[in-house]
């Protein structure tokens, strides 16, 4: 399969050389053998490792390109729109990295950053779990000192992106109490919450990506549980029982989820686009003007996006929670709108428009939830 060509109705961003044509064919290619085996997109992760683009987001003196959130945007949905399983491991990946970059010692500097940046590590997320809730406040995983002053981490994470291949976990866990009048107060994590990076070859961090998955089924989402897991105190990052307020200054710091639902509402954009001009449908005013409408929800998601990634409003993290919110629901109405023009042709099982359809709802369903997002948004209003 190769990847489509570019619509006329919308215009990619430019990406670095490596990953036109020649890039974006493989990376189309293994989402689509990804989507049908159900198993980790190994094909893409060494795509992004050769590319460099796993250092966008690490500063130069560490090996990096040193982008800021409107590039790093940019990219995530230039992958997304033909691999999102890709796109979602290289945001969680900046992700991390960012964490890092912004809470993280000299020292973690130093032995870190540039592993994340030539690609030796993949980062990952390790924050969801079962019975927690979306807002991430009831975590059963704890943490405990030890005498020597390292920390015990015991528990079991789920939906953590990259499981299993990542070099470097960012792990949350609950090393402290929350006050129950916290518990029930909108938001996302809770006092007494402590994150460590917590490496891959550590004997007591357990992956497991069994679990079959609806979307984004090449991007090694699964469980990772902690059994015994020594780490020491200085793979804490950040204060302790301080994640609370690092996850705050997550939504401020532009990069968005949204990029992920842009890149997938511009593939299936191209996607009704192409089926239009294979089968001389755009002969139709009816079918040009549907997908100029098309065309102008994608733009208006990826202004939003832009527009988060600039962080140059009053409330950056609202805007940030607003371009997830978006992206999303541009998606699927540019999904069904191009399920329409499609018709029969995309009622086959392995068309991509099924897969779009699939890694749009796990957008939505990825941290903090939609619902969680409307919540953040709201919850000021009634006050």
């Amino acid at each position: 399969m190769t990847a489509p060509a570019p619509s006329p109705l919308f215009t990619r961003d430019p990406l670095p050389e490596p990953l036109n044509t020649e890039m974006r064919t493989l990376l189309a290619a293994s989402a689509a053998a990804a989507d049908r085996s159900g198993l980790p997109d190994l094909d893409a992760v060494d795509a992004l490792r050769r590319t460099g683009l796993l250092g966008l987001s690490v500063p130069y003196e560490y090996g990096g390109a040193g982008a800021g959130p409107v590039e790093l945007n940019r990219c995530v949905a230039q992958i997304a729109s033909v691999n999102a399983s890709a796109a979602i491991i290289l945001f969680q990946h900046y992700a991390v990295s960012s964490r890092i970059v912004e809470q993280g010692t000299p020292e973690q500097h130093a032995e870190l950053l540039p592993r994340l940046a030539s690609g030796e590590w993949l980062a990952a997320s390790a924050w969801s779990e079962t019975g927690a809730g979306a807002d991430k406040k009831r975590l059963s995983t704890t943490g405990h000192r030890t005498e020597d002053g390292g920390w015990v981490l015991d528990g079991a994470k789920s939906f953590t992106t990259s499981a299993g291949l990542a070099g470097i976990y960012l792990v949350l866990v609950r090393t402290g109490e929350a006050s129950a009048l916290e518990a029930g107060e909108p938001g996302y994590g809770a006092a007494g919450q402590t994150f460590f990076l917590v490496r891959g070859d550590n004997p007591g961090l357990f992956p497991d990506t069994s679990l079959p998955l609806v979307g984004m089924r090449g991007s090694a989402t699964g469980f990772v549980s902690l059994r015994n897991c020594q780490v020491a105190d200085t793979d804490r990052l950040g204060p302790a029982g301080a994640a609370a307020s690092i996850i705050a200054k997550v939504r401020e710091s532009g990069a968005t989820l949204g990029a992920v639902a842009l890149g997938v509402a511009q593939a299936a954009l191209e996607c009704a686009h192409e089926h239009a001009t294979a089968h001389d449908l755009l002969e139709h005013q009816a079918v040009r003007h549907r997908l100029v409408d098309l065309a102008t929800e994608v733009e208006s998601a990826r202004a939003m996006v832009e527009r988060a990634g600039r962080k140059d409003s009053a409330d950056p993290g609202t805007t940030t929670l607003h371009s997830k919110l978006c992206a999303t629901a541009v998606a699927e109405r540019v999904i069904t709108g191009a399920e329409q023009i499609l018709g029969s042709a995309g009622y086959a099982e392995a068309h991509p428009v099924n897969r779009y359809r699939r890694d749009a709802r796990a957008v939505a369903l990825m941290g903090p939830t939609n619902d969680l997002c409307r919540e953040l948004v709201g919850t000021p209003w009634t006050q």
